[in-house]
């Protein structure tokens, strides 16, 4: 898909709002873990993005532009909700991409379980430090390039990738500790179904 280009009316600057709100809004989250702090955070960004417009001179890509004042705007927040001056500062030496659901006809079912899924998934990407969650969400989500996620967040690229691989290797062990727990409950058979199973075989007999 091509790049868009800076808006030049209102028009313009909403069709630029829906093209990236959800990268965007990912991004404010991602910082801030709250949906509707970020909500605030994007507001005020896009106040920001539309008064620097005139700025832009393209020498990064608009996406990448436009991220960048969406998470300086969430960490500046951040800073003020935390009484800190920085986020908190992880050692670089240590250390699945997230499939893309498709759209389409479904069961209640099915989804209810991708709804479980998706809920569990979005925990654990909560529970991440605050560094290796914004990376994550950038890369792994939004599949920003290495080299525009380190523009975006104004960090080295080699940052970039250690805390990608890093965020992925915290996410593989806290969902497989859930999937250890579950391990008991799968294919459950108590409750509604051993009661009906019973019945069916009970009336089976009663019948001869």
């Amino acid at each position: 898909m091509r790049e868009a280009t800076a808006p030049q009316d209102l028009r313009e600057f909403e069709a630029l709002m829906r093209r990236y709100n959800r990268t965007l809004f990912r991004t404010a989250r991602a910082i801030l873990r709250d949906d509707t702090e970020a909500e605030d955070a994007l507001q005020d960004a896009y106040i920001r993005i539309y008064s620097a417009l005139g700025s832009f001179r393209g020498e990064s890509k608009l996406s990448t532009w436009l991220v960048r004042i969406v998470a300086n705007e969430a960490l500046m927040r951040l800073r003020k909700r935390t009484r800190r001056s920085n986020i908190v500062q992880l050692r670089e030496d240590q250390e699945p991409v997230v499939d893309r659901l498709e759209s389409g006809e479904e069961g209640p079912e099915r989804a209810a379980s991708r709804g479980e899924v998706r809920r569990l998934l979005e925990s654990k990407i909560d529970s991440l430090p605050d560094a290796f969650r914004a990376v994550f969400v950038l890369r792994g989500l939004e599949e920003l390039s290495v080299e525009e996620t380190a523009a975006a967040l104004d960090i080295p690229e080699a940052t970039v990738r250690t805390r990608y691989f890093r965020a992925r290797a915290l996410l593989r062990d806290a969902l497989s500790r859930e999937i250890d727990l579950a391990h008991d409950d799968a294919f459950g058979f108590a409750g509604e179904r051993c009661d009906r199973i019973v019945r069916a075989v009970l009336s089976r007999l009663a019948k001869g």
